[in-house]
């Protein structure tokens, strides 16, 4: 099912390894990023196909990747990627997120985890909304660096995303949010409005048109980094497997922290 992972074939190779540095080399000061609304593993031909899922996050040859609707909705929200799956067919580790042992995360929103990292904390954040939404935020350490990592899925009306971004941001100090990253499904259809809470502290990118995958028309997947980490590089994934495998388009982002 899984051949080894591939650099994207719509983005650069990675070109420094987020791994830790061997003795005597230079310090590595970079994570590659992904962010992936799956839709529970549900393509557009309507199967159910969890290792095609996988070989879309496989090809996006990051070392954190964040999933949205990683978890079925109803009843106790059992997982749409296997964990035994995941351990044979990828080489990352699941964030522990889930308050059960059946989920992958928290409210759908899960982190995957390149093997060799070490996963600092993770923690499950309650947004306010009318509708049950939650976040995540994972901090990863590549034996250099730490990197505040916070995964979404915002609620579908504006006025609710507000307050989720406002209580996301809050969550950081100054020195904590300059080296954190927001990253997810917005749900966020304007280019120019939608993330004033967030404007004093971090960047805003919209790496791509990502949904309906089937033609994209809206960049609804976005990056939003502080001012401690510069995006080397930015994308959409548009291999032809997940250009079926979700109704969203993933994407991927290079960040390098800056000097201390």
């Amino acid at each position: 099912m899984r051949a080894p992972p591939q650099p994207p074939s719509n983005g650069p190779a990675r070109p420094v390894s987020a791994r830790p540095a061997a003795p005597g080399s230079a310090p590595i000061r970079h994570f590659r990023i992904a962010s992936y609304n799956i839709r529970k593993a549900v393509g557009l031909d309507w199967r159910r196909d969890a290792g095609r899922t996988l070989d879309v996050i496989n090809e996006l040859n990051a070392d954190v990747v964040v999933l949205q609707e990683a978890d079925k909705r109803f009843g106790p929200r059992p997982s749409a990627l296997p964990r035994a799956l995941i351990e044979s067919a990828t080489d990352f580790t699941v964030a522990d997120l889930a308050p059960n042992d059946v989920s992958l995360g928290w409210h759908g929103n899960a982190v995957l985890v390149r093997r060799g990292l070490r996963i600092r904390g993770a923690e499950r954040l309650t947004l306010p909304g009318l509708e049950p939404r939650g976040a995540v935020l994972v901090r990863v350490d590549n034996g250099v660096e730490t990197m505040n990592l916070v995964g979404v899925h915002l609620a579908l009306l504006r006025p609710w995303r507000l307050r989720q971004l406002d209580a996301i941001g809050t969550r950081f100090c100054a020195d904590e949010s300059a080296r954190a990253v927001i990253l997810g499904d917005f749900n966020e259809w304007s280019e120019t409005r939608g993330f004033e809470p967030l404007a004093n502290r971090f960047r805003v990118v919209a790496p791509g048109k990502t949904f309906h995958a089937s033609r994209p028309s809206a960049g609804l997947d976005r990056i939003v980094h502080g001012k401690g980490l510069a995006l080397a590089g930015a994308g959409v994934h548009e291999s032809a497997k997940a250009r079926v495998s979700s109704d969203h388009l993933p994407i991927w982002g290079e960040l390098e922290f800056a000097a201390a």
